[in-house]
């Protein structure tokens, strides 16, 4: 019996060895992909490569056409990483996947509360968002009870929804806030499942080409001017290769200054993937001229996120903000 139990516990410490060297292995490998992974960053993959992470919408057309206009002018190459959320690209951006995005300010405010190395260096665009409800709503007065629909409380949307409001004499508490994906509004404002929604464009513009809703308002008639996307560095990127921030900022800025409206359509039909109508509807609403980030529309915006509960404390222009190229 001794025997035949000492062979049977033989072949157990064989397996337990080669499943230990099979567990090594796989660890190995994982290991061998997170390098893979951090190495995507152009701070470490190739010196020539900047990654800059993006969402497909209209806010984003300076970064497109950015990235066009430095490989025709410059040695330094703009790799565009599409994400289909914004949760999903700030894990990129603030664990240095990627070198930059074109982000919502506020959600990047609100990392580098937390503690993470990123700093903002010029804006998306101004103005460019609208409130979208369904036809029975006449005015602000109507929201009251309505569910309205935004991307993430971390953003401009969440603003300009409260700035709509005080103009019926309403708080956020007289309406149904829910958060969706941009993608989701305009089929769940035509069912029914939602009253309205402000989104990044062109989902906006969608809504009113299906026949969904309407504009209540423009972002220019609750508050002007006003801030939305930035583009935003690591500061890993920044501190490594600060030439190439330099440049990747400048090209960003003359990018923007550059568009017209024939190239805006040109860009947003290549990535975005709409209807010329609904583009068309869009990009009357969005201005891409002047991105620098000033300490007084900051200030504002400021001002406005400690209003309306997005924090109590949002970093100060100096620590967050980055134009002494």
């Amino acid at each position: 019996m001794t025997q035949i139990a000492k062979k049977a516990k033989a072949p157990n410490r064989n397996n337990a060895k080669r499943n230990l060297s099979i567990l090594i292995s796989i660890l190995v490998f994982m290991i061998a992909q997170t390098g893979c992974a951090s190495g995507q960053s152009g701070t470490t993959a190739d010196a020539d490569t900047v990654k800059i992470a993006y969402l497909p919408i209209t806010h984003a057309l300076p970064v497109l056409e950015e990235a066009k206009q430095l490989q025709e002018q410059s040695g330094l190459q703009v790799e565009l990483v599409k994400y289909g959320s914004w949760p999903e690209l700030m894990d990129a951006l603030n664990t240095n996947r990627v070198d930059g995005a074109s982000v919502l300010i506020e959600l990047a405010m609100k990392s580098k509360e937390e503690g993470i190395g990123i700093k903002a260096v010029a804006l998306g665009h101004h103005d460019g968002n609208v409130l979208i409800t369904s036809q029975d709503i006449a005015a602000a007065e109507d929201l009251r009870g309505k569910t309205i629909a935004i991307p993430h409380r971390q953003s401009s949307h969440y603003i300009l929804l409260n700035e709509a409001l005080n103009k019926g004499g309403l708080t956020i508490e007289d309406v149904h806030v829910t958060e969706l994906a941009p993608t989701e509004m305009p089929a769940s404002l035509m069912s029914g499942q939602i009253d309205g929604y402000c989104v990044a464009e062109p989902f906006g513009a969608m809504g009113v080409s299906i026949g969904a809703g309407k504009v209540l308002y423009t972002s220019d008639e609750l508050w002007e001017d006003s801030f939305c996307c930035a583009l935003v560095l690591t500061d890993q990127f920044l501190e490594n290769r600060p030439e190439d921030a330099k440049t990747v900022t400048e090209y960003y800025k003359t990018a923007g200054d550059s568009l017209s409206p024939e190239s805006e359509m040109e860009i947003a039909q290549q990535y975005l993937g709409q209807s010329e109508e609904v583009l068309k509807e869009s990009l009357q609403w969005i201005s891409y001229h002047d991105l620098d980030i000033t300490r007084e529309d900051y200030e504002t915006l400021t001002e406005k996120v400690r209003e309306y509960g997005l924090s109590d404390n949002p970093p100060s222009y100096e620590d967050f903000v980055k134009n002494d190229f």
